[in-house]
């Protein structure tokens, strides 16, 4: 049955302690965990509304990024948007409201709050005249009854309870072609992902009268969840305990995806899995693969999305339509808040599962990317928030579209899998010359460790050797012979010196394909298992230190016969943040740091040489594939001393001679932390030699 919560003007909030809504006659201020209040002085020094890289700028001559203009008394942090059937752009906010958007395409739209006082809605779906979100502790129907524009009637359609954990975040829903509705809810953070509340960790089927079944299991973060252009399910889950990097992974109902601490209630008369238990994952397992075989409840990701080289937060998942914008109909979008950018990925069925590539498509969006939605004139509404989770696009929150100029960029339109290679489609004919040079393409293949720890380093990394390329008559495929392909691998591929046949150069000229099932079997390609488990014993050992170990010493000098002079030590705090933001040495002296990572994320500290934070920070994200296991720590001078990268609940002592007079950052160079994970060393003239 369905409650009525309220009707009239009342608004509503939960019990701190998880419990049932309640009725309140007064709006509900809502503050949240201090995790997400995101400090936003510090940004002044990094602060812009986009990133106009010269990528963006490449990119903009084929698809140009609108903005949507906010009033500013509107804190649009978006959670959510959706078109109602008047074409009125909704738009649920973190802070707990709905906005009605009339005419969202012109220069000035109008707008109303059509709801306010609700917790945290980070989705927004419209359904036969009424808007739905997603709570912390419920899915909630929405609708204006008198026509007021403003919503005067809730109903719940279903309740799960909380534990009261930041983490817990619920998304939805998500419509079926049936009306039945998809709801996915986030796992707790205590050191680790834990299921501290029934069904999290879940992906739940809901129908509009209320009754509930558990359809697939095993997701740990999964803030993006979609259809693809045949109505299949998909949703994307964030690097983080048991998954080594971000992916999209296609669902059937039954399936479990990965992360075992939802499986706390797979012994549920509700529940669909039956076959799996907590006891079945040791801490560190090797391959997911590899266990997926001996375990076939476990589906694997139908397409990661190497962390830092194509983004580190998945979000949104949307198909694109029909070719009203651009050459990729039937493709899927992906948008990445942590990096501000819009991804692409090719979809196709092998040995009847779905896998494919994943291409870079738009960046330089104002902040980070959470939600997005297609407007009636085939423009791609983005909906985006930065606090407490920072983006390389640095506004607090926005608003804009993504609109196809008309222009057809040249790029790698489709990678398919083959027995011998793959078959690269490309949106205008090749110069044929430079299409049928092996050397022209470069493929390297790795994967990632399937393990408790906090993602994982890229390990087993192997070069596949392309000795034949063959263009197509018509100049826009060429087939790729590669030696070493293996399954299970993602298998990444760049390209050089490939012009089209008018010149353009290739926009982006990389992809990476998850080789899940090689076309016709795996045969003599599977091989190097035993460096594979080298490797992966070695990545087990530790996180990436850099390259000269000299500017990472983590055992106290011999000659330090009465220890270090002054001992400093850092933590984190809510936000991206260390909490000592300053400290004071003398010149000279005996330091020891210590660093210890409290936070739910991988973290480093690097001291760099004055005025340098910035420079080292962007070398660290440039690192590419070896980032991981250089630990984000770019082989320059500027970098005088640093931690490794730490796993959360970690710590490490390094020790040095403090510098000569100046004022010295240090910063995390974990890909994006630098722009707000920063501090100040300020060193200072000995007081023994002023006396």
């Amino acid at each position: 049955m369905k409650k009525i919560l309220y009707k009239g003007s009342r608004s509503y909030g939960f019990n701190r302690g998880g419990g049932p809504p309640v009725a309140t006659s007064k709006r509900v201020c809502w503050h949240l965990p201090a995790f997400f209040w995101f400090l936003l002085l510090p940004l002044a020094v990094v602060a812009q509304e986009g990133i106009d890289t010269e990528m963006a700028q490449k990119e903009s001559r084929y698809y140009a990024i609108q903005d949507v203009p906010i009033p500013d008394s509107v804190e649009l942090e978006v959670g959510g948007i959706a078109f109602n059937d008047r074409d009125q752009l909704g738009v649920a906010t973190r802070r707990g409201e709905i906005w009605l958007i009339d005419q969202p395409y012109g220069k000035s739209p109008q707008y109303t709050r059509f709801a306010s006082g609700l917790h945290e809605p980070l989705f927004l779906s419209f359904n036969k005249g009424s808007f739905y979100t997603t709570q912390r502790a419920e899915l909630t129907k929405m609708t204006d009854t008198d026509g007021d524009g403003k919503a005067d009637l809730f109903n719940v359609i279903y309740a799960w309870p909380l534990a009261g954990n930041y983490h817990e975040y619920s998304y939805g829903p998500l419509f079926l072609p049936n009306g039945d509705m998809l709801v996915t809810l986030n796992l707790g953070w205590e050191g680790k992902g834990k299921s501290l509340s029934k069904w999290h960790g879940w992906m739940l089927k809901i129908t509009e009268d209320g009754k509930m079944t558990p359809f697939a299991a095993g997701m740990r973060s999964p803030a993006g969840i979609g259809l693809d252009a045949n109505g299949e399910v998909f949703f994307a889950e964030n690097q983080g305990d048991w998954i080594g990097s971000g992916r999209i992974t296609h669902l059937n109902e039954g399936d479990f995806a990965g992360h075992p601490a939802s499986l706390r209630w797979a012994g549920e008369p509700e529940s669909p899995i039956d076959d799996l238990t907590l006891d079945d994952f040791p801490d560190s397992i090797g391959r997911m693969y590899d266990f997926a075989k001996e375990h076939p409840r476990v589906k694997l990701p139908t397409i990661w999305f190497p962390h830092t080289l194509m983004g580190i937060s998945t979000s949104a998942i949307l198909a694109i339509k029909d070719e009203r914008f651009g050459p990729f109909k039937g493709q899927l979008l992906v948008g990445d808040q942590g990096h501000s950018k819009v991804m692409r990925a090719f979809l196709e069925k092998v040995d009847g599962e779905y896998q494919g590539a994943c291409f870079p498509f738009r960046e330089g969006f104002s902040s980070g990317i959470l939600r997005t939605a297609w407007g009636s004139d085939h423009s791609l509404f983005v909906g985006m928030t930065s606090r407490g989770w920072p983006a390389t696009g640095k506004a607090p929150f926005g608003l804009q579209r993504l609109v196809w100029t008309g222009k057809t960029p040249f790029e790698i339109k489709a990678m398919r899998a083959l027995h011998e290679g793959f078959e690269l489609e490309f949106t205008q004919p090749v110069n044929r010359q430079q299409a049928a040079d092996p050397k022209a393409y470069q493929m390297t293949s790795f994967t990632y460790l399937y393990h408790r720890r906090y993602g994982s380093p890229i390990v087993d990394q192997l070069t596949c050797e392309v000795t034949e390329a063959k263009v197509s008559a018509d100049g826009k495929r060429v087939t790729l012979t590669v030696n070493g392909l293996r399954e299970g691998y993602i298998h990444e591929l760049k390209l050089k010196g490939i012009t089209a046949q008018n010149g353009t150069e290739l926009l982006h000229p990389l992809g990476y394909y998850t080789l899940n099932h090689i076309p016709g079997g795996a045969g003599d390609h599977q091989h190097h298992v035993a460096m594979m488990q080298q490797q992966a014993a070695q990545g087990e050992a530790g996180e990436g230190c850099g390259t000269d170990p000299t500017k990472s010493v983590s055992t106290q000098p011999a000659d330090w016969a009465n220890g270090p002079d002054v001992t400093i030590t850092i933590g984190t705090k809510p936000g991206l943040k260390y909490d000592l933001e300053a400290f004071e040495i003398e010149e000279g002296s005996r330091v020891k740091v210590v660093f210890q990572n409290s936070d739910d994320m991988l973290h480093n500290l690097v001291i760099t040489t004055p005025g340098s934070a910035d420079k080292v920070g962007k070398a660290a994200m440039d690192l590419g594939i070896d980032g991981s296991k250089l630990g984000y720590i770019p082989d320059l001078d500027d970098v005088l001393y640093h931690t490794c990268l730490m796993q959360p609940e970690t710590s490490q002592a390094i020790y040095f001679t403090a510098p000569k007079v100046g004022d010295y950052p240090y910063v995390c160079t974990f890909p994006g932390h630098y722009y707000v994970m920063r501090g100040l060393m300020k060193v200072v003239g000995s007081s023994k030699a002023a006396k």
